[in-house]
């Protein structure tokens, strides 16, 4: 007796499972965009021991329904209007399949060369879309790897940039305790992580001040350099970001690039959601310094229709991170890699083994097209930008930062009680999701425009929720 499922098995209740995610795309503005469980709700659905006998597709999916569904906050909503856009599409969802159906584990060339080679392919695709400089590709020096995350691309950029630091000794004596890395005071909160995973430790962490758009000032980054030098430390990485994640905020690239090359550091610019905005011609002043640059990362699991995990991460001197990541025991010794003229992704990333990735992006990229990935990102800015102009003409709210993009970050002039309880209350209704931040100590909401499905008509049902609930709280 076999317990496998058999191949005309799994394309019956393949297509049952399809028919369930196309439905759910159908379906996905009816539900409560924030999930109303309480902590333990789920858990307290499901069995304590896993079931002796095996059950049927159709007992999954009805527990999909009524004990996954509820305890789902709505990431492709097009009333989701929180933290960063995590879209997903259904070019993305076919490639995801596919990926799944072969699962090979792409650690070397060997392993399977079609998912190497379209990788580096993929990422030299993206290098023309979004007009990055050419020291990205793979046709020099260079080139690009999908990681999980932002945040395991900018530990691969750190480690990297450690090693050419301390000429490959930290690797094998541990790290130099007077090693020192820079971001700004609103650079992502995993840089702090990285830093602490990478053994420099938070203490070696300068924090950089901002001006009044919550830039990087360059000129107090070179003070903090300066002062590290005299100190007797060794200063060895920036981390500058286009499109910081509580205001959108865009570092002065030119500027640090040029401090980073005066004093030897590694710059990684974290494009985080905006780098996608380079797609569309007038909106490349966002790539603006990036040929500074020792390594970039933006997520087409963003903005780019392309579910998650999808991280686009380049370097313009692969040498570095190769070196710094490489271990090659005997059991993977091979003809192919020892030749040198092949990409080893294993050595671009911290685990061993890779998922076949690049298959979502391909999808997506085809479906779309180069004109489809325009066409959507403008719409969105578009879209934020009316959404801007009418908090701008209201009396009783105020912009809290520039918005040249996606992201419009407001508060009620009563200040920080009357903001949260505005947010509060359009997040119970269910009907729409607001996340907050904190700028200059004062609360804000973040509208952030970037889901695949959102269209005019949500924007303005959720500016109408939220001058409704202005008016609820302040009477």
């Amino acid at each position: 007796m076999s317990f496998h499922m058999t191949p005309d098995e799994f394309r019956k209740q393949g297509h049952a499972a399809i028919e369930w995610v196309a439905r759910y795309m159908e379906e996905v503005e009816k539900y409560p965009v924030l999930s109303q469980v309480k902590p333990g709700d789920i858990r307290a659905q499901l069995p304590v021991s896993p079931p002796e006998h095996g059950e049927s597709l159709d007992d999954l999916l009805r527990d999909m329904d009524q004990i996954v569904m509820p305890g789902i906050t709505h990431w492709q909503s097009p009333d989701f209007f929180a933290y960063f856009p995590a879209n997903t599409s259904g070019p993305s969802i076919i490639g995801d399949l596919l990926s799944a159906g072969l699962n090979v584990q792409g650690m070397m060339w060997i392993n399977s060369p079609a998912l190497t080679e379209i990788e580096a392919h993929m990422m030299d695709w993206l290098v023309e879309l979004l007009d990055l400089p050419e020291r990205f590709s793979s046709r020099g020096d260079g080139g690009g790897v999908i990681e999980d995350s932002g945040s395991s691309s900018t530990l691969c950029a750190l480690i990297a940039a450690r090693e050419r630091a301390t000429d490959l000794a930290s690797n094998h004596k541990g790290c130099d305790g007077n090693l020192v890395a820079y971001g700004s005071t609103q650079t992502h909160s995993h840089l702090e992580k990285d830093i602490r995973v990478a053994g420099i430790g938070s203490d070696n962490l300068r924090s950089v001040g901002v001006d009044e758009t919550y830039a990087m000032r360059a000129d107090l980054l070179e003070e903090a350099i300066q002062a590290d030098l005299a100190a007797g430390r060794k200063p060895f990485l920036v981390v500058a970001t286009i499109g910081t994640t509580s205001s959108n905020a865009f570092d002065p690239l030119p500027a640090i690039g040029e401090i980073c090359q005066r004093y030897g550091l590694w710059m990684h610019v974290d494009g985080a959601m905006c780098g996608t905005a380079a797609v569309v011609p007038e909106y490349r002043w966002v790539n603006k310094g990036l040929e500074l640059a020792d390594s970039y990362v933006f997520n087409p699991h963003k903005w780019m229709f392309t579910g998650f995990d999808c991280s686009a991460f380049f370097v313009a001197e692969r040498a570095s991170l190769v070196n710094a990541l490489s271990i090659l025991p005997e059991y993977l010794r091979n003809e192919a890699t020892a030749s040198g003229a092949v990409i080893d992704y294993r050595d671009w990333q911290v685990p061993l083994g890779r998922r076949f990735r690049a298959l979502k992006l391909w999808c997506v990229m085809r479906h779309y097209g180069v004109e489809g990935l325009r066409f959507h990102v403008r719409r969105h800015v578009a879209l934020a930008q009316e959404f801007k102009h009418w908090v701008l003409e209201h009396p009783d709210f105020v912009l809290a930062a520039p918005a040249p993009l996606n992201l419009v970050c407001f508060r009620h002039k009563a200040g920080d009680e009357a903001t949260q309880a505005i947010m509060d209350r359009v997040n119970a209704s269910g009907r729409m999701f607001l996340s907050h931040t904190k700028l200059d100590d004062r609360l804000v909401m973040r509208m952030s425009i970037g889901q695949a499905q959102t269209e005019a008509r949500h924007v303005r049902a959720a500016w109408e929720m939220l001058t409704e609930a202005a008016e609820a709280v302040t009477e």
